[in-house]
């Protein structure tokens, strides 16, 4: 169990998808470029065998804006996007009515 004043400590925000290109040294990675409203925040995520990158383009999505920044096969991802899996099928969470970049998910 994860105490609740741990989760607490998620920054849980609404971005919009400005940019999606392969990464270049992984098969199964995109590099994304989002606009997180104070300005534009590369993201690396293990989406390319579930979507294409005009699936995600102009998305709102959902990430996790708070986390350390980490070097995903030699680039810079700065954030994580939430998605669930169900068997084969790997959705992206996204808020259900339209959200300005960079509101809070509470």
């Amino acid at each position: 169990m994860v105490p609740y004043a741990d989760f607490k400590k998620l920054d849980l925000r609404v971005v919009k998808v400005l940019s999606v290109e392969n990464h270049p040294n992984a098969d199964k990675l995109y590099v994304i470029k989002v606009n997180d409203g104070e300005g534009e925040r590369q993201i690396v995520a293990g989406l390319r065998p579930y979507y294409t990158p005009e699936q995600l383009q102009g998305r709102d999505i959902v990430i996790v804006a708070n986390l350390e920044p980490a070097v995903l096969r030699g680039v810079e991802s700065n954030g994580m996007l939430l998605a669930a899996q169900d068997g084969a099928n790997v959705l992206v969470l996204q808020p259900e009515r339209p959200a300005a970049p960079g509101s809070k998910i509470l």
